[in-house]
């Protein structure tokens, strides 16, 4: 079971890689141990940047394992501490994750990419949701895709299950960069050492408030950051790493974050 996830640990920075032939898709048990793989990566404080990846050029991800369906599995089943894939409902996880898409994401593939905080693309990807057609509903797409792009490209996605190219995804917004597959990793590795490399608190104060901003108006977030209602808000005012910020400005050198 552990051969479907290659773990790949380099300094700060995590490298997860899924590897199911032939499409990347999958069952419950795969999505638990991608759970847990989450889970420890969230709780290590050595660690400070995942990147998600999958074997293969075809595709990223094909979503839900029909073949497991087909065996009896069910959307009430136990997908594990993180939901679908182990990045849709994590709690608490205030460190950034990079999806490195390469080929067709679809589905539930195409979900998990969502749930990453930046996706660098090769430029031959492509992106659909194809639930529609099954007369099923996309449940996490359908909250936040229309909240990521413009609605109407949005429910175009949703209501037809089409295909978008790389391209198009890219001029919407929805990719951060499109690059040749034989450049993608380096590019992706290149930004997870720059992420990195920087304040841990903060980019956890980041994460934190831009996910409680997404249920709240702009004055009452506003509000609980200057009342240090958020953990790793209040963690990060008056922490070493906000003074040697500071610090490392007035003697012109490169700041030491230590994440405390």
């Amino acid at each position: 079971m552990v051969d479907v996830l290659s773990i790949r640990r380099d300094g700060a920075i995590l490298e997860v890689t899924l590897d199911r032939p032939k499409a990347n898709a999958i069952d419950a048990k795969t999505s638990r141990l991608m759970g847990k793989t989450f889970e420890a990566f969230r709780d290590d404080p050595e660690l400070r940047v995942a990147i998600l990846k999958t074997a293969g050029d075809k595709f990223f991800c094909a979503g839900w394992d029909l073949k497991a369906v087909a065996s009896g599995e069910t959307v009430d089943d136990d997908f594990g501490v993180g939901g679908f894939g182990g990045l849709l409902r994590l709690r608490d996880l205030n460190k950034p994750v990079i999806a490195c898409v390469n080929g067709m994401a679809v589905g539930g593939g195409f979900e998990l990419a969502l749930s990453c905080d930046l996706i660098y693309a090769s430029d031959h990807s492509s992106f659909a949701l194809p639930e529609i057609r099954a007369g099923q509903l996309a449940e996490p797409a359908t909250v936040k895709l229309p909240k990521r792009i413009a609605y109407h490209i949005a429910m175009g996605l949703l209501l037809t299950g089409r295909w978008m190219d790389v391209a198009e995804a890219h001029r919407w917004g929805l990719v951060n960069e499109v690059l040749p597959k034989e450049k993608l990793e380096r590019r992706v590795w290149e930004v997870a050492r720059l992420l990195a490399s920087g304040p841990p608190l903060v980019l956890a104060a980041i994460k934190e408030t831009v996910r409680v901003a997404e249920a709240l108006s702009f004055q009452d977030t506003m509000d609980r950051l200057m009342r240090r209602q958020l953990a790793t808000v209040d963690k990060l005012y008056g922490s070493e790493d906000s003074l040697e910020g500071a610090r490392a400005f007035a003697e012109k050198r490169d700041p030491v974050w230590k994440g405390r």
